[in-house]
C-alpha cells in the first residue's frame, strides 16, 4: 500500500537526518532538530494510518499532540508537572504559548513507537499502559540531556536531578511518566471503542515503529557515548540505555526467536514415526 511505503521512506529519511545531527552546529543544527521531528512525526502517523485506519491516526495525535502541548504550556507557565523551565523561543520555529509548535509532534513520535512495542509485546493492557510511561520516560533520558546541552531549553528548577544530570530536576521524569500514563490510559480506550481497524495487509508494516524505537534506544546511546560532546551526555547514555531495555530487550529477544528459521525433523526421525502422528488417527476412530 502507497501509505505503508511512504511511511518507510519517512523513517529512513529520519534516521538519515539523525545521523547528520552531530555533523551540524548553530542554526544548520536547529534546522536539523526541526527536520528530525516532523520526519520523525509524520513517519509514525502514516505508519498509524496505514496499520490502523485514519480515524485511530486521528485521535492518537489528538491525544498525544493535543496533551503534549497543554502540559508544555502549562509547564512553561507553572512550573508543573515537570519543573521550572523556558524555551529558546524561535531555535525550534513559531511558537504557541511560549512552546515550539513541533514540541507536541515529538510527543507524537515518542509516545507512538513506545506505545507499539509495549502493545506488541504485553497483552495485559495495564501492564502496557505502565510499560509505556516507563518507556517515554527513558525517552526523555535521552532527549532532555541533549536539547538542554544544545542551549533549547533551559531549566531553573532548585530540585536536585540525577548523578550527571543534575541541572535536570527528578520531578521532569516525574512528569513525564504522569503524562505519558494518561496518554496511555487515552489510547487503550480509543482502541477498545472501535476507532481502533487493524488493516489486512499490515504485517510487514512492523518494521517501522520497531526500527524507529531501536534505533532511538541504541543509536541515542552510541550517539551520547561517542559523537556528542557535551560530558554529561555519558551519563544520559547509561539512564536512556537502561530504561528504554525495559522494553528493547524484550522486543529484541522477540524478534530473533521469530526470525529463526523452522528447524525441520530429521529424515531418520520422518522414518521412525508412525503416521499420521497418533493425535489424528484417534481423531479419525
Amino acid at each position: 500500500m502507497i501509505a505503508g511505503r511512504v511511511s518507510v521512506a519517512l523513517a529512513i529519511a529520519t534516521v538519515l537526518t539523525q545521523i547528520s545531527y552531530p555533523l551540524t552546529n548553530g542554526h544548520a543544527r536547529d534546522v536539523v532538530t526541526v527536520a528530525v521531528v516532523v520526519l520523525f512525526a509524520a513517519a509514525c502517523l502514516v505508519h498509524a494510518a496505514a496499520v490502523r485506519g485514519f480515524a485511530w491516526a486521528a485521535a492518537f495525535f489528538a491525544i498525544t499532540g493535543g496533551i503534549g502541548l497543554a502540559a508544555e504550556i502549562a509547564g512553561v507557565t507553572t512550573s508543573f508537572p515537570f519543573g521550572s523551565y523556558h524555551y529558546d523561543l524561535w531555535r525550534l520555529g513559531p511558537s504557541i504559548a511560549d512552546v515550539p509548535a513541533i514540541v507536541p509532534l515529538a510527543w507524537t513520535a515518542g509516545i507512538y513507537s513506545v506505545w507499539t512495542v509495549a502493545a506488541f509485546l504485553l497483552p495485559s493492557k495495564p501492564i502496557r499502559i505502565l510499560a509505556t510511561a516507563i518507556g517515554a520516560v527513558g525517552w526523555d533520558l535521552y532527549l532532555d540531556p541533549q536539547m538542554v546541552a544544545d542551549g533549547q531549553w533551559t531549566w531553573t528548577s532548585p530540585r536536585p536531578g540525577l548523578p550527571g544530570l543534575e541541572h535536570i530536576p527528578y520531578t521532569n521524569y516525574l512528569g513525564w511518566f504522569a503524562v505519558a500514563l494518561l496518554m496511555a490510559v487515552l489510547i487503550e480506550v480509543v482502541s477498545l471503542f472501535g476507532v481502533h481497524r487493524l488493516q489486512k495487509d499490515s504485517r510487514g508494516l512492523a518494521a517501522v515503529p520497531f526500527a524507529l524505537f531501536t534505533w532511538t534506544w541504541l543509536g541515542s546511546a552510541l550517539a551520547h557515548t561517542v559523537f556528542l560532546e557535551a560530558p554529561e551526555l555519558r551519563y544520559s547514555a547509561f539512564y536512556g540505555f537502561v530504561v528504554m531495555a525495559v522494553l528493547g530487550i524484550p522486543l529484541s529477544l522477540r524478534m530473533w526467536r521469530e526470525l529463526q528459521p523452522i528447524e525441520l525433523p530429521s529424515l531418520a526421525a520422518v522414518r521412525g514415526a508412525a503416521w499420521p502422528p497418533r493425535s489424528a488417527r484417534d481423531r479419525r476412530l
